[in-house]
């Protein structure tokens, strides 16, 4: 993965700009990626777990992540990840959706939700065009 991040910036066509987004455990590799990658342009984990507060340090890119509701796991991950971004004056921000759980992006799953997966979807694509284009 980190390979391939490297790899899309000299992609024939492109801007030179690399984002990255994923779901479930692609979320929490996409937090890796952004602590190990200081090029980024752009990071959205779906419902990721956070990587260790300590990495907060070598992240360059601005981070929208996405929650859901009821998930345990992931979001126990999130409260010392925020104050270290916030003590680290890095830019982020991040959106619960209210009565989902983990998957609610997930169209082939019972958990799907699809206005918040819609919403979530919109910042999203919101938040690369204010990152990547231009």
């Amino acid at each position: 993965m980190l390979e391939a991040a490297r790899h899309l910036k000299s992609v024939p066509g492109g801007n030179d700009k690399v984002d990255a987004v994923g779901f479930c455990w692609g979320g929490g590799m996409v937090n890796f990626l952004a602590t190990r990658v200081p090029d980024l342009a752009a990071v959205v984990p779906f419902y990721g777990p956070a990587p260790a507060s300590e990495s907060v340090a070598a992240i360059n890119a601005p981070l929208l992540s996405m929650f859901a509701d009821t998930d345990d796991f992931v979001n126990k991950t999130w409260p010392p990840y925020e104050t270290a971004l916030k003590a680290s004056g890095k830019c982020f921000e991040a959106f619960k959706y209210p009565g989902t759980q983990h998957g609610l992006n997930n169209d082939t799953a019972p958990r799907f939700d699809a206005a918040a997966a819609g919403q979530a979807w919109q910042r999203t694509v919101s938040f690369f065009n204010r990152n990547l284009c231009g």
